[in-house]
């Protein structure tokens, strides 16, 4: 298990993180049974979907060569079954070391299987929830969609588990339904621009997509500081 405030991977019989000295588990200061604190956002946060996008584009225009390769690796290797949600942590992971400026490798798209139980989980769980919205009217599909988006940043980030890091994405977007609704919609939009140009053109728009979510998720959320420190 992981610490939920600092990430630290500490054994399940711990009662206190040995980084942080948060209590852990089921243990409280009183030595009785409690909940861990599930993790919340802060105060007043609104979506800036044409923002966000146009930040993920330019950090994608910045090193398209190289976006388009991890793009092309990413659409092929997505067809091959339980691995979809190892490698969308693989991209937020490339792209999180760009944000930071640091060397970002196509080797990179694998790290997400450093996650790969929670990650594949969580791919699951957020493809039936979606396609059960989707059911009623597609539009509560979409906001499902949308709830989840940051799930794979939080394991990666904050190394939760995956229920924890879905709770703390729809935390997040809770604050906005709508406007993290339309984010989804607008990203949507573009990856349907870049089919439009000859097909091609969506290996510059998924990774647009993963970098406008990734900018969103850092100015919200931040990076953890030895996260970022590991990259």
């Amino acid at each position: 298990m992981f610490c939920q405030r600092c990430g630290t991977q500490v054994g399940s019989d711990v009662q206190f993180c040995p980084n942080c000295g948060q209590v852990q588990g089921g243990a409280s200061l009183s030595g009785s049974a409690s909940t861990p604190t599930p993790w919340t956002p802060p105060a007043g946060v609104h979506a800036s979907a044409g923002r966000w996008i146009g930040e993920g584009w330019a950090l994608v225009k910045a090193d398209l060569g190289n976006y388009i390769v991890i793009s092309l690796l990413f659409a092929l290797l997505s067809s091959v079954p339980l691995i979809q949600g190892p490698l969308v942590a693989g991209f937020h992971i490339f792209t999180m070391k760009k944000l930071l400026g640091r060397k970002a490798e196509f080797g990179d798209l694998f790290t997400g299987f450093n996650f790969f139980v929670p990650t594949l989980v969580a791919s699951l769980l957020i493809g039936v929830f979606t396609f059960a919205g989707t059911l009623l009217c597609i539009i509560p599909g979409l906001v499902v969609a949308a709830m989840y988006k940051f799930t794979y940043l939080f394991i990666v980030d904050k190394k939760m588990d995956f229920w924890p890091a879905m709770q703390a994405s729809h935390a997040v977007v809770k604050t906005d339904y709508v406007g993290f609704t339309l984010f989804l919609v607008l990203a949507f939009l573009v990856n349907v621009l870049g089919v439009l140009c000859c097909i091609v053109g969506v290996f510059v728009t998924i990774p647009i997509t993963f970098a406008a979510i990734t900018v969103a998720y850092k100015e919200i959320v931040g990076f953890e500081p030895r996260t970022v420190d590991s990259l």
